[in-house]
C-alpha cells in the first residue's frame, strides 16, 4: 500500500486535537476512499469500519418491552381517573398494586408483561417494598406528570440501584452503611457535575494537585485543563511490560505510590481501564487502601466504574474505601442504551468530602451558608450529595432538578431485571462477544497482548511501537518514531482500508497505541480490521527494509 497523501506536518496539526474529533476526521476520510475515481461508492473495496465510537451494537430488548408494557399499564391507570378523548388524568396510589395484578391477568400476551411482573415482585420481596407505594412510583414517574420528587433520584429507583450497584460492582459484599445516590444523564453528567460542586464547596481550587491513572477517558484529561480548574496534574502510568513488546497495563508501586503525596487532593481512575479495559489490580487496591490508612487520608477518588459488569466478580474501589471515594456508574455500555443518558453518583453517607466541608475556615462556611441558603435554615447541614443536585441546577432551580422519571423507570427495569436469571445469562451472552471479537481482532492482525483474568475486553489498547521492537527489534521502533508521527498509521489505515480507530496518545497512553472498540461492528468486521492492521504494519516493515538496503 502507498504511504498517505497527508504531509507530515498535516498530521502533527490534526494531531493536537482530542481523539473523539480526529475521529471524526477519519471518517471523513474513509467515506472520501469509499467512492472510485467516477464517483461512484465501491463498498467491496473501502467498507468503513468505524471501531472509534464505543457505544455498542447490541441491546437488552427485555427490560425495553417490560417498560413498554409497563406504559400501556400507565394509561390505563391514567384513564381511569379521568377520561376525555385524549385526556386522562394523574394516577392514583391507592389499590395500584391489585389493579395491576389484573392487568396483567387480562393482557397475558402484551409483549414484556411477563418480565414486568417478575421485576415487580422481585423488587416488592427483596426490597421489602409496599406493593401500591412501588406500583404507583412506576405509573406515575411512566406518564412522566410530576417533578422528580425526591429530586435526588426517586425512593425506590435508589434502593433497587442500589442493589444493582451492591451485586453488580461490589460483587455482593457492598460495605456497611448506606450508600446514598444521584441519578444524573449518563456518566458524562455525572463528571460534570463532580468536579464543578468540589470546586463550588472549596474542596478543590483552582490550581490544586491532582492525579490520574492514565491511560484514562480523555475527558478526565481535558476537564482538569481548563481554565475554570487549571489543577496541577500527576499522571500515574500503567507502564508494567509482561515481556519485550507487550504492555501489561498495569501500575508499577512506584507509580502507585505518587498518590502518598497529601497534595495530592484527588484521583481519578475508569476501572475497568479505557482504553486498555482491564480492572485494577487486588495488588494496586491494596496499595492504595495502605495510602489511605496512612499518609493520604483524606485523598478523594472518583471511580468511573461503567465498564465493571465485563469483569467476573469485579469490586469496585468504592466498596473497599467507602468514605473517600465518589463512585460513577453509567447504564449505557451494558444495556445498549447510550441514548437513554442514564448515570448514577454515589456517595457514601459516612464521607470525608462532608467532613472536609464542616472543617472549612469559617470565612468559606459564610460563602456557602449564603449560596444555599435559600434550600435549607440550616443550610451548613445539606450534604455534599445533595449539594451536587442543587449544584446541577445553578441551586436557584433546585425544585426542578432532577433526572427525567421515565429515564429513571428505565434505570430501574434495567437494575431488576440484571437481578433476575434472565440479566445474568444476557450479561454472559454480551462479555462473550467482546471476547469473541477480541479473538479475531488479534488473529487476524497476529499482535500478542498479555493474558489477564481481569480484563473486560470491551476497549483494546494496542502499542504498535512495542509491537515493533517485539517483531523487528528496535531499529524497527527507531526508524519509525525518527520517519512517521505516531497517528500516521490511523491515517493510512482511514485513506487506504477504510478503517477509523482512536490513537491512544489521546488518553494519555503511549503515543503509538491505537484504541479499538469491540462492541459496535459485527463480528467479523473485527477480523478483517486485524487483517487490515497487519498490512499496514507489514508496509513500515518493507519501507524499513528498503531504506536499509
Amino acid at each position: 500500500m502507498p504511504e498517505t497523501t497527508f504531509t507530515r506536518e498535516q498530521i502533527q496539526a490534526f494531531a493536537q486535537l482530542s481523539p473523539f474529533e480526529l475521529k471524526d476526521k477519519f471518517i471523513q476520510i474513509a467515506q472520501a476512499a469509499q467512492a472510485d475515481e467516477s464517483g461512484q461508492k465501491d463498498k467491496s473495496q473501502t467498507q468503513m469500519l468505524n471501531a472509534g465510537r464505543g457505544n455498542p451494537n447490541w441491546v437488552a430488548t427485555g427490560p425495553r418491552e417490560a417498560f413498554f408494557a409497563l406504559g400501556y399499564f400507565a394509561l390505563s391507570e391514567s384513564r381511569r381517573v379521568w377520561t376525555a378523548d385524549n385526556l386522562g388524568g394523574m394516577p392514583e396510589l391507592p389499590g395500584s398494586g391489585a389493579r395491576f395484578d389484573t392487568f396483567v391477568r387480562q393482557h397475558p400476551d402484551l409483549p414484556g408483561i411477563d418480565l414486568l411482573q417478575r421485576c415487580v415482585e422481585y423488587g416488592v420481596e427483596r426490597f421489602g417494598f409496599d406493593k401500591d407505594a412501588f406500583l404507583h412510583e412506576l405509573t406515575d414517574s411512566t406518564i412522566g406528570d410530576n417533578y422528580p420528587v425526591p429530586d435526588r433520584i426517586l425512593t425506590h429507583t435508589e434502593q433497587v440501584v442500589r442493589g444493582y450497584l451492591a451485586d453488580e460492582m461490589f460483587d455482593g459484599r457492598p460495605p456497611a452503611g448506606t450508600l446514598s445516590l444521584f441519578a444524573t444523564e449518563g456518566g458524562t453528567a455525572a463528571m460534570c457535575y463532580i468536579f464543578d460542586s468540589l470546586t463550588k464547596n472549596g474542596i478543590l481550587r483552582k490550581g490544586d494537585r491532582i492525579a490520574l491513572m492514565v491511560p484514562v477517558f480523555t475527558p478526565y484529561i481535558e476537564i482538569p485543563e481548563l481554565d475554570t480548574y487549571d489543577f496541577d496534574v500527576v499522571t500515574v502510568q500503567a507502564s508494567l511490560f509482561a515481556e519485550t513488546g507487550v504492555r501489561e497495563w498495569r501500575y508499577p508501586a512506584e507509580e502507585v505510590e505518587k498518590l502518598a503525596d497529601p497534595s495530592v487532593r484527588l484521583v481519578c481512575v475508569v476501572n475497568p481501564s479505557n482504553p486498555p479495559s482491564l480492572a485494577l489490580s487486588e495488588r494496586v487496591t491494596d496499595q492504595i487502601k495502605d495510602i489511605v490508612a496512612g499518609p493520604n487520608p483524606n485523598l478523594l477518588i472518583v471511580t468511573d466504574d461503567v465498564y465493571g459488569t465485563f469483569v467476573e466478580g469485579f469490586r469496585s474501589l468504592a466498596a473497599d474505601l467507602p468514605r473517600n471515594t465518589l463512585l460513577v456508574y453509567s447504564y449505557s455500555k451494558h444495556y445498549g442504551c447510550t441514548g437513554h443518558r442514564l448515570g448514577v453518583i454515589g456517595l457514601h453517607d459516612d464521607n470525608v468530602v462532608d467532613g472536609m466541608i464542616a472543617n472549612l475556615p469559617e470565612a468559606e462556611k459564610d460563602r456557602l451558608r449564603k449560596r444555599y441558603g435559600t434550600l435549607s435554615l440550616e443550610p451548613e447541614k445539606i450534604r455534599f450529595i445533595d449539594r451536587l443536585v442543587a449544584d446541577s441546577r445553578q441551586v436557584a432551580l433546585n425544585h426542578t432538578a432532577g433526572l427525567s422519571l421515565p429515564q429513571q423507570v428505565m434505570m430501574t427495569l434495567f437494575s431488576l431485571f440484571d437481578l433476575l436469571d434472565e440479566g445474568q445469562a444476557y450479561k454472559e451472552k454480551i462479555r462473550g462477544i467482546v471476547r469473541r471479537r477480541l479473538g479475531l481482532l488479534l488473529e487476524g492482525a497476529r499482535m500478542k497482548i498479555a493474558h489477564d483474568p481481569e480484563r473486560a475486553g470491551y476497549y483494546v489498547e494496542l502499542d504498535l511501537l512495542a509491537e515493533g521492537e517485539r517483531v523487528h527489534g528496535r531499529d524497527f521502533a527507531d526508524f519509525l518514531e525518527r520517519n512517521y508521527e505516531p497517528v500516521d498509521p490511523l491515517f493510512r489505515l482511514a485513506e487506504q482500508t477504510g478503517v477509523v480507530l482512536l490513537n491512544g496518545g489521546g488518553f494519555d497512553g503511549p503515543e503509538w497505541s491505537v484504541r479499538v472498540s469491540l462492541a459496535n461492528l459485527d463480528d467479523l468486521d473485527y477480523l478483517k480490521i486485524g487483517h487490515h492492521l497487519r498490512a499496514i504494519f507489514n508496509d513500515y516493515a518493507e519501507e524499513w527494509k528498503a531504506a536499509r538496503a
